[in-house]
């Protein structure tokens, strides 16, 4: 069904069997969701079946290291997953209007060889591959051949300079570069065809890509850094932005910041999609949604709660303290993911919590919203931020699955539907047209134009 007016956007955040920590424990988990396609199929199906826009997987270019906390090692299920873009390319086959969002590091990346996956998935997809810029907070360095992790600063301009350059790769060919005609022999237009011969700080390629301009142009540009430079980042190049947001002023600061430096990149409101995350605990009522929570908090095993606390905590010794202490203040100074050290931070300090409760809050959804409640009150919630500057979209993040993304969908969505907030149908064939954002000029193409015009 069309319309005119302004809707909210979905996407389902999946984390193998679940959002909360301890998920794969629950009995209505999928305990070897990580490496089971059938799980994968099956949440991408439901996620479609709502009419979402997109299905979304984090990922990391290293697994956790079991040196850090043996014991919590044993008990969390973080080692095994697919990688997301070989995960996408199948799972595209299964489906027909959902968009993948696969995530890739500008950090430990190649541009060449990201571009060209990227492009080869919005093909076999039809259109519907998005790339999560990352420049990955955690220090993987030891995995790969570069002299240690590098400094925020440092990734966060090698980061601009690896976009531009993708986006220059996605271009080496115009839309029109490849003709085809058997009767004349012409396979390719060779004036349609750009080399990049990109020469900066951090990289130096020559193009042309060896894959044809994407279905979209771009595969659409998704960012979640919400520091300084993160935000800077997202308001040039990126097209959606997932954020993880506590409260309504602080969802609204956000939304109106980044919007407001849209102008001087030429760029509108509505080229960038802000998307908080949420994690919804859903009952029949408050009781039973309150019950629910209570029993998935109820999984995590102490050596869990002691390891997220160190994570948070890094350099501090937290052996004097016991959980029913108050919560120190933060580190302030890190080198690794400022903006959800400070999300945390702001939390601890706002609630004045114990450790009990900061490991609680963080198990749930890591520091994203979490909303407990029927599937009106969780409707109210979403609805609340959507129509006060502080959501274009959402990133539901189930607490477990696959039985949160089914609930979601058939109790919620039916809501959002009835009171004119979401789609009944798709209305476009790719992500872009659905997301309701433009298909990107070729930017050589771009050039031409503007420097006839100035003639």
């Amino acid at each position: 069904m069309s319309t005119s007016k302004r809707q909210i956007r979905l996407g389902a955040f999946i984390m193998a069997t679940g959002h909360h920590i301890a998920a794969w424990r629950h009995p209505e988990a999928q305990a070897d969701a990580g490496l089971n396609i059938d799980h994968y199929r099956e949440l991408a199906e439901t996620a479609e079946r709502g009419k979402f826009d997109l299905v979304f997987v984090a990922d990391s270019p290293a697994g956790w290291e079991r040196a850090n906390d043996l014991e919590a090692y044993r008990r969390t299920a973080q080692g095994a997953h697919f990688e997301p873009l070989t995960l996408w390319a199948a799972l595209s086959q299964a489906t027909r209007h959902i968009g993948f969002v696969a995530t890739a590091s500008t950090t430990y990346e190649d541009p060449y060889l990201l571009a060209r996956r990227f492009a080869s998935l919005d093909y076999i997809s039809k259109g519907r591959a998005a790339w999560n810029v990352v420049t990955t907070g955690a220090d993987v360095s030891k995995n790969f051949s570069i002299a240690g992790h590098p400094a925020h600063a440092d990734r966060y301009e090698r980061a601009e300079e690896f976009v531009d350059l993708v986006k220059g790769l996605w271009d080496s060919y115009e839309d029109d570069a490849f003709i085809r005609d058997k009767e004349s022999g012409v396979y390719l237009d060779p004036d349609k065809v750009h080399l990049v011969n990109h020469k900066g700080k951090f990289f130096s390629v020559a193009g042309p890509l060896n894959v044809g301009r994407p279905v979209q142009g771009y595969p659409v540009i998704v960012q979640a850094g919400a520091s300084e430079p993160g935000r800077e980042l997202a308001a040039r190049t990126a097209e959606m932005i997932f954020t993880a947001n506590q409260t309504l002023d602080d969802a609204q600061e956000f939304y109106s910041d980044v919007k407001g430096r849209l102008a001087r990149y030429g760029r509108r409101p509505e080229d960038l999609l802000i998307s908080p995350g949420i994690f919804p605990v859903l009952g029949g009522t408050e009781a039973e949604a309150e019950a629910n929570y209570e029993y998935i908090q109820s999984l995590v095993h102490p050596s869990i709660a002691w390891n997220i606390l160190a994570r948070h905590y890094r350099g501090v010794d937290l052996s004097g303290y016991s959980l029913d202490d108050p919560a120190p203040p933060l580190p302030g100074d890190t080198e690794l993911n400022k903006s959800r050290l400070k999300l945390v931070s702001d939390l601890v300090s706002r609630n004045n919590l114990t450790l009990r409760q900061l490991y609680l809050a963080v198990a749930t959804a890591r520091g994203h919203r979490t909303v407990v409640g029927t599937p009106e009150q969780i409707a109210d919630a979403m609805q609340t931020w959507f129509e006060n500057g502080a959501a274009d979209a959402f990133n539901i993040m189930p607490p477990v699955l696959p039985a949160g993304l089914t609930d979601f969908v058939d109790q919620v969505v039916p809501i959002l539907r009835k009171r004119g907030l979401f789609r009944h149908e798709y209305e476009g064939a790719t992500l872009r047209e659905n997301l309701g954002l433009r298909r990107p000029p070729n930017g050589f193409t771009l050039q031409v134009q503007q420097a006839q015009a100035a003639v």
